[in-house]
C-alpha cells in the first residue's frame, strides 16, 4: 500500500516543532525550579574505556576559568610528563596544586612495598588538601587502581570522604574498577565503557590524546 504524500508545509512543521519544544521547555523548568541546593560532590570515573583522567582535568580546567583553586594527586602516572601536568603547573600554578605521587604502573616498578608506600604518601597528601576547604576540587587521578591492588584501605578513604570532607568541596576518584564501597558513597558514578581502542590495532599511546 503505497503511503499518503505529507502535505503539512514548511511552516506547519515548523509550527509543530515550535509547540513541542515548549512543552518540553515548561516541563523542564518545572523539573530545574526543584533543583535548589548545592553540595561538595564525591564523583567516580571509572570503567574500562579511556576517557576518566581526560574527563577529570576537564572539570580540573572549569575550575581554574571560574577561578576556583583547586589541586591534583596523581598516585601512578606521577612519573609521566603529562600535558595537563605541563598546562597546570606551568600557567595555572596560582590556583591548581600538582602533587604527582605515583612512580608508574605495579609492572614498572616491581616492588610492593615501593608502591604501597608511594601510595600511602598521596593518600595523606590528599586527606591534607581535602581538609584545607579553600579548595574547590581535588582529583585522585589512579586512586582507583591503588585501592584495586589493596595499597590503600577502602574502609578509611571511605570513612574520611563521609566524615571529613568540607561540605562544598568537590573529590573526583578516577580509574578502572571502582571499589562497590566507593560507588555507594559517590553522588555521581560515571562508567566508560571501552568499545574500540587504537592500541589493540598496534598504535601506542600518544601526546595529546593519553598524556
Amino acid at each position: 500500500m503505497t503511503p499518503e504524500p505529507d502535505t503539512q508545509t514548511g511552516e506547519q512543521n515548523d509550527a509543530r516543532h515550535a509547540q513541542k519544544m515548549a512543552k518540553k521547555k515548561a516541563a523542564r523548568d518545572k523539573i530545574m525550579a526543584t533543583k535548589s541546593g548545592e553540595k561538595g560532590l564525591i564523583i567516580v570515573h571509572t570503567g574500562a574505556g579511556k576517557g576518566k583522567s581526560s574527563s577529570a582535568f576537564g572539570m580540573i580546567v572549569r575550575c581554574v576559568a571560574h577561578g576556583y583553586p583547586c589541586a591534583v594527586v596523581q598516585f601512578i602516572k606521577g612519573a609521566w610528563d603529562t600535558g595537563e601536568r605541563r598546562l597546570l603547573t606551568g600557567h595555572f600554578g596560582d590556583l591548581c596544586q600538582f602533587h604527582a605521587m605515583g612512580e608508574g604502573f605495579t609492572w614498572e616498578t616491581q616492588d610492593r612495598a615501593r608502591d604501597i608506600a608511594a601510595a600511602r604518601a598521596g593518600w595523606e597528601k590528599a586527606k591534607e588538601l581535602i581538609l584545607d576547604s579553600n579548595l574547590r576540587m581535588i582529583v585522585l587521578d589512579e586512586i582507583n587502581i591503588a585501592l584495586r591492588y589493596d595499597y590503600l584501605d577502602i574502609a578509611e578513604v571511605v570513612e574520611f570522604l563521609t566524615t571529613h570532607k568540607p561540605p562544598m568541596t568537590h573529590v573526583v576518584l578516577t580509574g578502572r574498577n571502582a571499589k562497590d564501597e566507593l560507588i555507594e558513597i559517590a553522588d555521581l558514578v560515571t562508567e566508560m565503557t571501552l568499545v574500540k581502542h587504537p592500541f589493540r590495532s598496534g598504535i601506542k599511546a600518544q601526546a595529546g590524546v593519553e598524556f
